[in-house]
């Protein structure tokens, strides 16, 4: 059984998110969507909020599980059992900060391989940061993320739900 760790912030998840997931659950057995909870970056939801909306965003996927991490994602992957860590890629920019993850992650963990999805065209544009400038500007996001993330975000960046 192949087990695959799909780390990151998900501040909030988008449909970019959940659609490399869903790619992925095709491939591997288990999927581990594992929410980084000491995050550098600000963040506008806490780790739980975080976690409720990955497990509303994936919650048609049955072979996947969200859970907390701290810490080193190589270690993180090794308590739980995963052999593969897995992330989408939008751009350059992406491939070369995921490149040099990649060549570290080697480093400290030479048997964990590392699986890159092409993000599809229609979300190569998509980001939680810019999903959260638009909402706070009022903006429409109802194509990027599931219903309960769009109310969440403007709960939090607008003070209400429309």
């Amino acid at each position: 059984m192949v087990v695959a760790l799909y780390p990151g912030t998900f501040d909030p998840i988008t449909n970019g998110h959940i659609d490399i997931a869903e790619r992925a659950s095709k491939i591997f057995d288990r999927i581990i969507v594992a929410v980084y909870a000491d995050s550098p970056k600000r963040v506008v939801f806490t780790t739980e909020e975080r976690i409720d909306l990955c497990k509303k965003g994936l919650s048609h996927l049955s072979n996947v599980e969200v859970i907390p991490f701290t810490g080193l994602v190589v270690e993180f992957a090794k308590q739980v059992g995963a052999q593969v860590t897995f992330r989408g890629l939008r751009s350059g920019t992406d491939f070369e900060f995921e490149f040099d993850m990649a060549l570290m992650n080697s480093h400290l963990a030479p048997d964990m391989e590392a699986v890159y999805f092409i993000t599809k065209l229609e979300w190569q544009f998509l980001s939680s940061s810019r999903l959260k400038e638009v909402v706070s500007l009022n903006g429409d996001i109802s194509n990027f993320v599931p219903q309960e993330v769009e109310d969440a975000l403007k709960a939090k960046l607008q003070g209400q739900v429309e």
